[in-house]
C-alpha cells in the first residue's frame, strides 16, 4: 500500500478566534438573551439552560476545531487502475445559517474522478461535516467542500451538490415550508465534460426516498 501526503504548501483551513470568550461569559450571554425574551433565567425550567445551550453550541460548531485538509491527508495509490467516478450520495447535512443561527437541514452528494489516488469514503463525509459545523451559507459550504477535495486530492474532477431546507425562511420571515435550495460546484471534468456531468447527475437523481426535514 502506497500512502501519500499532499504537498506541504496546502495550508490548513481552520478558523481561529483570538480572545475567545470563556464558558462563563458564554453562559452569561445566554442568560441575557433569555431575559430579553421576557422570561426569567432563574426559574426552575431555565436555570440550567445557559449551560445546555453552550454545550449544544460546542456540538453545532465543532467544525472550527478541525482542519479538513488533514482529514484527506492519507490517500492510497493501490487502486488496480480504477479511474471511474467515486460517488457518495445522500449524506445527511446539518448546519446553521450565519445570518440567523437557525438550522440548515438537507442532503449532500459528493463525487470525484481519481487521478491515481483515492481516499477513504468516510473522509469525504467528514470534510462535509467539518465545514457544515460552522456558521454557513449554503453557497459557500458547497464551494468549500469541492475546493478542499480538489486542492488536496488533485483529481480529474470534483462535483458537489447540496439540497437543503433553511429554517430562516421556513420558521420565520417569509414562512415558506417545503422549499428546498439546491447548489452545485463542478470542477475539472465535471465542469468541462457534459457526459461526465450527466452521469453524475443521473446517479444522484436515481436515489430513492432521500427526503429531509424542513
Amino acid at each position: 500500500m502506497n500512502i501519500q501526503t499532499p504537498p506541504s504548501q496546502i495550508r490548513p483551513d481552520t478558523a481561529t478566534l483570538e480572545g475567545r470568550p470563556t464558558r462563563a461569559e458564554a453562559e452569561a450571554a445566554v442568560r441575557t438573551l433569555l431575559r430579553w425574551t421576557g422570561d426569567d433565567p432563574d426559574r426552575e425550567g431555565l436555570v440550567d439552560t445557559p449551560a445546555r445551550v453552550v454545550r449544544a453550541y460546542e456540538e453545532f460548531f465543532a467544525g472550527y476545531e478541525t482542519d479538513p485538509v488533514e482529514l484527506l491527508a492519507r490517500s492510497f495509490e493501490e487502486t488496480d487502475g480504477y479511474d471511474e467516478m467515486v460517488v457518495l450520495r445522500d449524506i445527511r447535512l446539518e448546519s446553521h445559517c450565519e445570518h440567523h443561527v437557525v438550522p440548515i437541514l438537507g442532503r449532500a452528494h459528493i463525487a470525484y474522478l481519481p487521478a491515481g489516488r483515492v481516499v477513504g469514503i468516510s473522509k469525504l463525509a467528514r470534510v462535509l461535516e467539518v465545514y457544515a459545523k460552522r456558521l454557513q451559507i449554503q453557497e459557500k459550504l458547497t464551494a468549500q467542500v469541492a475546493n478542499c477535495i480538489n486542492d488536496v486530492l488533485r483529481p480529474k474532477g470534483v462535483a458537489v451538490v447540496i439540497e437543503a431546507a433553511h429554517q430562516c425562511m421556513t420558521t420565520r420571515g417569509i414562512h415558506k415550508p417545503g422549499v428546498s435550495m439546491v447548489t452545485s460546484r463542478m470542477l475539472g471534468a465535471f465542469r468541462d465534460d457534459p457526459s461526465t456531468r450527466r452521469e453524475f447527475l443521473a446517479m444522484i437523481s436515481g436515489r430513492g426516498g432521500s427526503g429531509f426535514e424542513g
